[in-house]
């Protein structure tokens, strides 16, 4: 199917990475660009756009929650003096984390503002659209903010803390913010940046509001692998197995204890799908499965999962003790390539029936 899909032009490369039990499949195909012909693999690293959201801003979030640094339901300002503006005190982290602050979707930064510094003024002053809570608008000004916020409750920028406390413990060793020079031959290329930097981007990050914010924003930034995310799911569904969580107890082998000290009952809340505004389908950070999304029809209803513009996705199945991860670069070089949607479907459906469990074939 992949195979299929490069050929086709859905993107240059990519690659798949199950893990299911325990158990680890990874495949990789086509090419890291057009003009290299390094075929990826499970450590090839691919500029991961909105799954930051999840894999850096979400999980920190979680962090603070669990050591008492942060409460859902308190307004923003508590922790964010700067973010300002009419409506805005009732603002909470709940309403960035659901996309429901009524934040408009997003600003160009690198035409508004002349340096990082005033583009974060500039996003704490933007105003709202409407009211918190009215009505769910999918938005990185939002997560921008929440990066702000824990970056404030922390004292720390938000790619050290990451580093630290999360992507260091689970030895994720090729994911982080601005990916040093060692390890560019390994990274998929992206756009032809039209906008401002008139030429292919490799190495830095494709999102031109986080490249204006120095490569480093609570929206998009994050670089990383399959194998890495394929670790952070794993981390994931053993952190819910140790608090009986909703995964089959039996359905594999005990996970390690080593990851970020997230509280069971506290990532528990985080992907249950959170009704703020009536019929939306997001969890806090994570979306769940909802007609027409790349979750497709068969993972179950108590999975949740992201996706990235560049052509990335990752969803976890707690029924089924299931990560899939798909890392493609279908913007390279150009974003006017529709063909993942259908693609991401196509994986998450191919994945679950090829694991349901057929009964053995009678024996003569």
């Amino acid at each position: 199917m992949l195979d299929s899909a490069v050929a086709a032009g859905a993107a240059p490369g990519g690659v798949m990475a199950v893990s299911f039990r325990g158990a680890r499949y990874l495949y990789g195909t086509g090419r890291l660009a057009l003009n290299d012909p390094v075929r990826p693999n499970g450590h090839s690293i691919y500029d991961l756009a909105s799954l930051t959201k999840v894999v850096a801003t979400t999980t920190l979030a979680m962090l603070a929650v669990s050591e008492g640094k942060l409460e859902l339901d308190a307004p923003v300002q508590r922790y964010l003096p700067a973010f300002r503006g009419r409506g805005k005190e009732l603002v909470t982290a709940r309403h960035l984390l659901t996309h429901s602050s009524g934040l408009p979707a997003d600003r160009p930064l690198w035409r508004l503002s002349p340096n990082p510094d005033s583009a974060l003024r500039l996003v704490n002053a933007t105003p709202l659209d409407t009211l918190p809570g009215a009505r769910m608008v999918y938005s990185d000004i939002g997560a921008i903010v929440l990066g702000n916020v824990i970056e404030h409750i922390y004292g720390v920028r938000l790619d050290r803390l990451a580093a630290r406390k999360i992507f260091r413990p689970l030895g994720m060793g090729s994911t982080g913010f601005r990916p040093p020079a060692t390890l560019l031959p390994g990274v998929a290329a992206t756009e032809y940046d039209t906008a401002w930097r008139k030429r292919i981007v490799r190495g830095e990050v494709h999102d031109e509001k986080a490249a204006w914010l120095g490569g480093v924003a609570g929206h998009a930034g994050l670089f990383g692998s399959a194998v890495d995310l394929l670790s952070f799911g794993e981390w994931v569904l053993g952190t819910l197995r140790r608090s009986g969580g909703q995964a089959d107890e039996g359905n594999g082998p005990d996970r390690p204890t080593a990851g970020p000290p997230v509280r069971p009952e506290i990532l528990g809340e985080f992907i249950r799908r959170q009704d703020v505004v009536p019929g939306s389908s997001r969890a806090l950070g994570w979306d769940t499965p909802s007609p027409g999304n790349s979750a497709g029809t068969r993972l179950g209803s108590s999975s949740f999962g992201h996706t990235g513009f560049t052509g990335t996705s990752i969803w976890i199945d707690l029924e089924r003790d299931l990560v899939i991860v798909l890392l493609t670069n279908r913007i390279h070089p150009t974003r006017n390539n529709p063909r993942i949607g259908p693609l991401r479907v196509a994986v998450a459906n191919g994945v679950v029936s090829l694991l349901k469990v057929r009964p053995p074939v009678p024996q003569p």
